[in-house]
């Protein structure tokens, strides 16, 4: 798995392109690649159809010829408006959105509440912990405690 990841990676981002997420459902049948632009020009400046074709045909040429990879459907997208957050970057490149975060391990808050899931703007990263903002207070999550992220556009 970790090679797979790797070798998609390192294709991804030979064409410019940041892989954000990598699924492998229907028992290793079906690979979801989700890409973003590596250098947006700003948060609009979002992937097209024709960014995911040139990585489909450049991800299915690899994976035929360099690593005998058994598949039976490869699937290019763009992350979508609630796209997954999982690096400290990515933390980083979305301070000022709002984001829904999950816990592996809930937190106990000054008002001695246990919390495991968190809706609020993101306001920064420092020493390894995210920084919400919920209901007008700062909470300070630390990055290996999250278990899912993800954005939370407001319509």
């Amino acid at each position: 798995m970790q090679d797979l990841q790797s070798l998609i990676e390192k294709t991804v981002m030979q064409l410019g392109f940041e892989l954000v997420d990598l699924e492998i459902s229907n028992r290793g049948k079906l690979l979801r690649v989700f890409i973003d632009k590596l250098s947006p020009k700003d948060n609009k400046d979002n992937i097209n159809i024709d960014d995911c074709v040139l990585v489909s045909n450049q991800l299915g040429n690899v994976l035929t010829v360099e690593h005998k990879i058994d598949y039976d459907r490869l699937e290019v997208s763009s992350p979508g408006m609630d796209r997954v957050l999982k690096k400290e970057q990515d933390f980083i490149r979305f301070i000022g959105e709002r984001a829904h975060i999950k816990l592996r391990v809930p937190v106990v808050l000054e008002s001695k509440e246990t919390r495991k899931n968190f809706l609020g703007v993101l306001r920064g990263i420092e020493a390894g912990s995210v920084q919400i903002e919920c209901d007008g207070v700062i909470l300070v999550l630390p990055l290996s405690n999250i278990d899912k992220a993800r954005l939370s556009p407001k319509f």
